[in-house]
């Protein structure tokens, strides 16, 4: 269920130049009826355009804002607050209080909020009417997957694997279920929304399935298929197709922990696993004594792991500390540059842990497990080839 994603509204890998700067919007906003203990200092709005993150501030007067700027089509935006110190202490931050996801849109839009930023309502935008009712469509699944989480968490404290694997496939189901009848019926139903692009993403995340994300794609306006956002969505589609199950994989050379350059066809006559992680993913952190149970059973029946690294740059030291408390020893690549390593955006790697089962031939026969599947799978395999 666990992993770590480059952004969780899908910062885009390929970066889509822009002709121009894009179609300004005006964002004019009034704190109404705060609590006299919860004086704004600073307002805050934080966005992306073409994949760089922004951040623009200002100070209330008389309780009223405004923010101008310009992007190139309806986009998730974040407005927060700072509240100014009282008696030398500044009020704990409280994230449903203190701030508040909308659509911000080209054009001109009124921001109203009464008590807190929670009750945040956004006038003279389609996108932001959309987005409340998607939001409202997919509610009851937002809640039933939440109120598990907390199950979650406790057996996995406890190490109860049973209950955990029930919990996990109870998650698993309703995220499906709110993938089918919220994100998908979205783009189905109402492909010229101005939020019909966002429900797409949501709907391909990070490990896009093709098959099922195109023939959506394909309902979508030509105005939509040309914003930003949608032109990086294709762009990774097509990564995906050139990834898929029974392809080729695409060959690519990286440094070892040593300097010396490692290509992946140098593995070819063997069953390889390309396994991306990073020191600082817990997840793969938590994964890696499975694949090294894996490694270590078929180290000697022509299998063999590169695991690829997206660790940051100028952290080689965390890097080695890693493999070696995990004990991760086989092929380790990585040119340290965080979510940009090269090889992560070749194979269109936006989570991780993630990983790729080649056979001999170097055709990609499984993608993404882990735990007892990964084990099955390289176990079945390997005894085929007779190895």
């Amino acid at each position: 269920m666990k992993n770590c994603l480059a952004l969780l509204l899908f910062l885009p890998l390929v970066s889509i130049a822009q002709d121009d700067e894009g179609k300004k919007f005006t964002l004019k906003g009034k704190l109404n009826d705060f609590p006299d203990s919860l004086n704004v200092e600073w307002v805050y709005l934080s966005y992306r355009v073409n994949g760089e993150g922004r951040i623009d501030s200002t100070q209330p007067d008389d309780d009223k804002y405004e923010f101008t700027g310009h992007i190139h089509e309806p986009i998730i935006a974040k407005l927060s607050v700072k509240f100014a110190e009282q008696d030398g202490h500044r009020p704990k931050v409280s994230s449903k209080r203190d701030g508040k996801f909308f659509f911000l849109e080209p054009g001109k839009q009124k921001a109203i909020s009464t008590d807190s930023l929670s009750n945040l309502k956004v006038k003279n935008s389609k996108a932001q009417a959309d987005y409340a009712a998607y939001l409202e469509k997919a509610r009851p699944y937002n809640d039933s997957y939440v109120a598990l989480v907390p199950q979650y968490n406790k057996f996995r404290e406890e190490k109860n694997l049973v209950e955990l694997e029930k919990v996990e496939k109870e998650l698993n189901r309703i995220d499906s279920l709110r993938k089918e009848d919220v994100y998908a019926e979205w783009v189905r139903t109402k492909p010229k929304s101005p939020i019909a692009v966002y429900a797409l993403q949501q709907y391909a995340g990070w490990d896009i399935n093709p098959d099922k994300v195109e023939p959506l794609y394909n309902l979508l306006s030509a105005k939509a298929k040309n914003f930003p956002s949608a032109k990086n969505l294709y762009n990774n589609m097509e990564i995906a197709k050139r990834t898929g199950i029974g392809r080729i994989a695409m060959d690519f050379t990286q440094n070892d922990t040593l300097g010396k350059p490692v290509s992946l066809s140098s593995f070819r006559g063997k069953f390889v696993l390309i396994d991306f992680w990073a020191s600082w993913c817990g997840p793969c952190r938590a994964e890696n004594p499975n694949v090294v149970n894996v490694y270590n059973k078929h180290k000697d029946n022509n299998f063999h792991i590169v695991g690829v690294s997206l660790d940051r740059p100028g952290q080689k030291e965390r890097w080695m500390k890693a493999i070696h408390d995990d004990g991760l020893y086989w092929t380790q690549l990585s040119d340290l540059k965080f979510w940009d390593n090269e090889v992560a955006r070749q194979y269109g790697i936006r989570a991780i842990p993630q990983n790729l089962l080649i056979d001999p031939e170097g055709r990609i026969i499984a993608k993404n497990l882990r735990g007892e599947e990964l084990a099955k799978k390289v176990d079945e395999v390997v005894a085929k080839k007779g190895f």
